[in-house]
């Protein structure tokens, strides 16, 4: 994969550890990519446990955070961070995602008044992020922790790495404690578990598949890098694993594996310079996939299913796949 790709899949899924599959090329297969999908773990269940306010977290990775007052003016750079406050019924002071413009966050006009981060996901300037004077700052562990040092003592940066669903609602039930807006976040893990049970429950037999990219040099969303795709071998058939950096799935191997329903997450840098499916749909293999031919290929928002990856865009990424795979 080239490097644009692989640095604007960082940008997107934020995943630093996570490795980018080329769609070129074929890399030894495990005897789990020959198996098919072990992943489903256990079973959903609905209960929420209670949360209690609380001016002091320590999140699910040991880091503590410590708030002498609830934090009203939050600084947002992951896309997290803003899903997160949506579901506790705030905005941020500013952010670098456009997460919030999609239709079951704040919509496009509402979101376009809150201020931008100048210098992206990848540079947010510092004096920029200052100026907005937040109580806390969000960001991602790997991209941002080298802001820490800058931040401190203006601000509270609070750095989150979540790899599963299961670490975004511990880190949405943190923010909660110490934001208290408990009951809303409790709301929020409730939806989403009652929704993830359920697809759970009419799991699909079908083949699934998410791929990524802006050409044809594409990528395979995994479970172990894509917190999206690991709701996936929960809701159908979904036989594919992390093979390291320079692993690969080819789109013969995708043509092998009978692939039923195809998500498709077009990344660019900024410019729209078409769906990364109508590129691929050049290639003579592509056409012979089930899925194109089926007509079950889904263009995907990348801002909730690569960016979001909180409790309301994973709760949109369950609507959108179980409607495609029944």
């Amino acid at each position: 994969m080239s490097r644009a790709v692989r640095t604007i899949r960082r940008w997107a899924a934020a995943v630093v550890m996570g490795a980018v599959l080329v769609g070129c090329g074929v890399a030894e297969e495990t005897a789990s990519d020959k198996s098919g999908s072990d992943d489903t773990g256990p079973k959903t269940t609905v209960e929420v446990q209670s949360i209690k306010a609380s001016s002091k977290i320590t999140d699910a990775q040991g880091v503590t955070i410590t708030a002498e007052e609830p934090p009203e003016r939050v600084v947002c750079l992951v896309a997290l961070c803003d899903d997160m406050l949506a579901e506790l019924g705030m905005t941020p002071a500013a952010t670098n995602s456009t997460l919030l413009a999609h239709a079951q966050f704040l919509g496009k006009e509402r979101a376009e008044r809150i201020p931008v981060v100048p210098g992206g996901f990848l540079s947010p300037e510092v004096e920029a992020v200052l100026s907005h004077k937040p109580d806390l700052v969000i960001g991602l562990k790997d991209t941002h922790g080298k802001l820490a040092p800058a931040l401190k003592g203006a601000t509270t940066f609070w750095p989150v790495q979540p790899s599963t669903w299961e670490d975004s609602v511990a880190y949405l039930r943190d923010l909660a404690a110490l934001t208290g807006r408990t009951e809303r976040a409790e709301a929020a893990e409730r939806r989403l578990r009652t929704k993830l049970a359920a697809a759970e429950r009419n799991a699909s037999d079908k083949t699934s598949l998410i791929i990524f990219g802006s050409d044809e040099n594409f990528g395979v969303a995994t479970p172990k890098n894509d917190v999206a795709a690991g709701l996936f071998p929960k809701i159908s058939s979904y036989p594919w694993k992390g093979r390291g950096v320079e692993g690969s799935y080819s789109l013969e191997e995708i043509l092998g594996r009978d692939v039923d329903v195809l998500f498709v997450e077009t990344l660019s840098f900024g410019g729209s310079d078409g769906k990364l499916s109508e590129k691929l749909a050049k290639n003579p293999l592509w056409a012979r996939i089930p899925a194109v031919r089926n007509d079950k290929v889904v263009e995907v928002d990348s801002e909730v299913w690569a960016k979001g990856r909180g409790t309301r865009s994973l709760g949109i990424v369950l609507d959108e796949a179980t409607a495609a795979l029944k």
